[in-house]
């Protein structure tokens, strides 16, 4: 009642009449004045929090100097005001769509002094539940319009970073929940207060937030705290190296389930693969992968960037994971992947249909390079929703594709990949077609199947990554002579993947015909090229069209990488009936085709630059034909191919497109993808086709200066730049232990300084002790002669018959005792 009372009298008058908002506000400032009685003051701040929503000018530009008076004063010894005062200028400084200059001008009057703002950091150590949240409350919206400013004033507080650690252990969950935000927005692009906070203790602190949630099944809390995580290490150098060094990182692997301390031999337990997803878990999950790919991208240790690689390979292939983690997981992986994909050993898992994913089949173990191939050709669970072409699922298998070229930059792994696929030396064995050789010889049919369409063109994506700048897995490929019985459709399930309680069945020797010999590669693909171009003019639809165009597109995009400097292949390609497949499209153009002739363009140029091998067609023979053809218009074909939107649309990390629809605002036609160019043929196009421009105009007799390398240079090059690579790592390797030396050396000066310093100290102490002795020396020689005076003198007493006290003669007696 008091309070009403007051806050009347207040708004009232003295006389009773009524005021307007001015100069009610203007009476409840001067209520302000330190002069006044505490309980006046804080009636006047709360009449003045009901007022600022109505009169937030008003309010402003009168009450505002005196409030913060106020809070400088009043707030650390009263929490009633200390509220009342925080929320009203939290009100001030609020923004809508209305009143964001006029917050901003109260904002920058309340920052003017970095003193008001040090107080609000010392307020968030008072354990006053409503004085804590309201602190919180007002340095979020001063961060969230001066976050530059408040954070120079921060750097600089006394008490600032010990108080924002100690909200972050409040046990009251609205607090620490508060607090959570306020740092995000304290730490944000300001590496000085992220390593301050991360030394006080920020990294523990937040995962104990985490944990305390229940982990990755936690809510939008847990995301939050992984969310300030993530900024407190990305792009912070100093903090991962501060990471690494605490136990965090084995957190992360516990936190996902995956024991940190497993070899690459050892199962994984299936409490990892197999786990229930929620929408708030996936998000959870995608923060703790990007801290964890944060520290593998910046080069962590060999046991931490081991133990990350392989969480990630598991959670990408072996796991039930949603597809949208399985292609982040994939991305996470280094682009120099010096995993041993091909040694470890993984156990899938296919879903049971019609149970909605709560029952698994456990599949055959498989190597992680087998599932990895098996996963760009067929899609999750090896093809079960291989029908709907969904974007998630095109992201995830052009990501499997990003992975498998990353492993086999070397050539050597290239090489004994190519080999693999080549027919036995000996005719009994029965030859072993490999899922790739499989799907790169699947001929083109109708009716028309997208699976295989797209399994057929993922392969060739592959392929190219094998052949792309290794002469010797050139030459192989040319030996790989696929049998004549493969099926035109791709099996239900991939000879790799069987359940875990049946075995596989033996396969069957292929039935040949003699005159029915296998062809090899090269003119497999001249045929199926050919049969592409004559099922896309028996197209029923435009939908039809467009997925044989894609064939097309994956069939010359292999062919003119693998054509690139090999003669012999350019020969085996035109014997084969290629050059008729080539000219015909380049004809018979449209103004809404420019990419299919551009690239026929382009691999006819490329067989005119390299046919460097006698035979029937040479290049005096395709000479007439680039000649009625028109040289400007094989260059303005090329050309156009750069201004295509799929061209430039690719990018290293994404060649996955959205599928046109003629609905676009329907659910399916947003979740529907496409896939025809990938990164690897777009740098290569990028870096060769000026060459090819430039040799379509040569003369036939004429090799033309910018041919490229030779294959031996080639070679030489490549084994260069393996030598390079190793050196590099080596260096790296090096770098790191002379660090480690470094900090030794630094201890074992340390100690050296330590130890002369001890030393100086003992001799120190030595002569003090010395001169402690030599005293005490002086001292008994004194008192020596003095004991030997006084006896002298009292013999003397005594013979001149004087008399001598009791004391001294017993004195007397004692020392005759002790000469005795």
């Amino acid at each position: 009642m008091d309070f009403l009372s007051q806050t009347y009298i207040a708004l009232r008058g003295p006389t009773g009449a009524p005021q307007s908002a001015q100069d009610t506000v203007a009476k409840l400032s001067d209520r302000l004045s330190p002069s006044t009685l505490l309980a006046d003051r804080r009636a006047a701040v709360l009449a003045l929090k009901g007022l600022v929503r109505d009169c937030k000018q008003d309010v402003g530009d009168r009450a505002l100097p005196g409030l913060l008076q106020v809070l400088q004063n009043d707030a650390e010894i009263d929490a009633e005001i200390a509220k009342a005062v925080l929320e009203t200028i939290t009100q001030l400084c609020e923004s809508d769509d209305y009143s964001k200059d006029l917050a901003l001008k109260h904002t920058d009057y309340v920052i003017g002094s970095e003193q008001t703002v040090h107080i609000l950091f010392s307020l968030l150590g008072d354990t006053h539940f409503y004085t804590r949240y309201a602190t919180l409350q007002l340095l979020s919206t001063l961060l969230q319009n001066r976050r530059s400013q408040v954070q120079g004033f921060f750097l600089k507080a006394p008490a600032g970073a010990s108080s924002v650690i100690a909200v972050l252990e409040d046990k009251r969950e609205i607090i620490r929940n508060e607090s959570i935000t306020m740092i995000q927005m304290l730490i944000s692009q300001s590496p000085d207060i992220q390593k301050v906070l991360a030394f006080e203790g920020a990294f523990e602190k937040l995962f104990n937030t985490v944990t305390h949630e229940g982990g990755l099944e936690g809510g939008v809390v847990s995301q939050d705290a992984l969310q300030c995580v993530d900024s407190l290490l990305r792009y912070n150098n100093s903090n991962q190296s501060y990471f690494r060094e605490t136990s965090l990182p084995a957190l992360l692997c516990s936190l996902l389930l995956f024991p940190s301390n497993l070899s690459l031999k050892d199962p994984l337990p299936q409490e990892f693969a197999l786990q229930f997803w929620d929408s708030q878990k996936v998000t959870n999950v995608s923060l703790v992968l990007g801290i964890m790919g944060m520290l593998v991208g910046s080069k962590g240790s060999g046991q931490e960037l081991s133990v990350f690689v392989r969480g990630f390979v598991e959670l990408a292939l072996a796991s039930n994971a949603p597809t949208p983690l399985k292609t982040q997981a994939l991305h996470l992986l280094p682009s120099t992947l010096t995993f041993p994909l091909s040694e470890v050993i993984l156990t899938p898992y296919m879903p049971v249909p019609e149970t909605r994913g709560e029952e698994w089949d456990r599949l055959e173990p498989a190597s992680a390079l087998d599932v990895l191939v098996e996963l760009a050709l067929h899609g999750e669970y090896n093809g079960l929703y291989g029908d709907s072409r969904t974007k998630e699922g095109l992201e995830l298998r052009s990501a499997a594709v990003i992975v498998f070229d990353n492993f086999v930059r070397k050539e050597d792994i290239k090489l004994a990949i190519v080999q693999g696929m080549l027919p036995p030396q000996e005719q009994s064995e029965v030859p072993m077609i490999s899922p790739l050789v499989h799907a790169l010889c699947l001929s083109p049919s109708s009716p028309l199947n997208i699976a295989n369409v797209t399994s057929t063109h993922l392969a060739t994506l592959l392929f190219a990554h094998l052949l792309s700048g290794s002469p010797r897995a050139k030459t192989a490929a040319r030996s790989i002579k696929p049998s004549s019985s493969i099926p035109t459709q791709a099996p239900s399930q991939g000879q790799l993947f069987v359940p875990a309680d049946g075995a596989p069945s033996a396969p069957t020797p292929p039935e040949e015909d003699e005159e029915d010999a296998p062809q090899s590669l090269l003119h497999l693909f001249a045929e199926n090229l050919s049969l592409c171009f004559l099922s896309r003019s028996r197209a029923e639809d435009d939908r039809e069209e467009r997925e044989w165009n894609r064939s097309i597109v994956g069939y010359i995009c292999l062919l003119a990488q693998w054509l690139w400097d090999d003669p012999k292949a350019v020969r085996e390609f035109l014997e084969a009936g290629g050059l008729g497949t080539l000219v015909e499209p380049i004809n018979q153009t449209s103004e809404s085709e420019t990419l299919i002739p551009g690239l026929c363009a382009f691999l006819l140029g490329v067989c005119y630059e390299f046919n460097r091998e006698p035979g029937e067609i040479t290049r005096a023979t395709i000479h007439p034909i680039i000649s009625r053809l028109g040289v400007d218009m094989l260059v303005g074909h090329m050309t156009r191919v750069r201004e295509h939107d799929w061209f430039k649309s690719i990018g290293p990390e994404s060649m996955v497109l959205p599928y046109p629809s003629k609905a676009p605002n329907s659910p399916s036609a947003e979740q529907e993808g496409e896939i025809w160019l990938d990164w690897s043929f777009v740098d290569f196009w990028k870096s060769n086709h000026h060459a090819i421009q430039r040799g379509v105009a040569t003369d036939p007799n004429t090799l033309a200066s910018s041919s490229g390398p030779s294959a031996e240079s080639a070679m030489l090059i490549n084994s260069l730049r393996e030598v390079i690579r190793s050196q590099v790592q080596e260096i790296d390797a090096l770098q790191l232990r002379l660090k480690g030396l470094s900090a030794t050396e630094a201890r074992l000066a340390e100690s050296e300084a330590r130890v002369t310093e001890l030393e100086a100290d003992l001799q120190t102490s030595e002569g003090k002790k010395r001169e402690v002795e030599k005293e005490q020396e002086d001292l008994l020689v004194l008192l020596d002669d003095m004991s030997t005076k006084h006896r002298r003198d009292k013999q003397r007493m005594k013979e001149a018959g004087m008399e001598i006290s009791e004391d001294e003669a017993d004195d007397d007696e004692n020392d005759d005792d002790e000469e005795e």
